[in-house]
């Protein structure tokens, strides 16, 4: 069984840390073209929380969460909070 899922499932599936604070909705990602890995998740709908975090930017301004902060894919994409900082 695989344990990957088209970009379509996760798309507009709001972003939430562990603990239950809401960061907004997965607008895109990037991907590393060769190998299709992902890189980041692109939030759209940020949430007044992110302003707490130090998270990194698009060129047009879009809240950016490194893969590495994903802890489970679901009803909601769940992050670590501790890995966002």
């Amino acid at each position: 069984m695989s344990d990957k899922n088209p970009f379509s499932v996760i798309l507009g599936k709001m972003i939430v840390t562990k603990e239950g604070k809401r960061l907004g909705f997965v607008k895109d990602a990037t991907f590393e073209t060769s190998s299709g890995e992902l890189i980041n998740l692109v939030v759209k709908d940020s949430t007044p929380y992110t302003k707490n975090l130090n998270l990194e930017r698009t060129a047009n301004n879009d809240l950016l969460i490194h893969y590495s902060a994903i802890i489970a894919i679901g009803d909601f994409v769940i992050v670590s909070e501790e890995d966002l900082i």
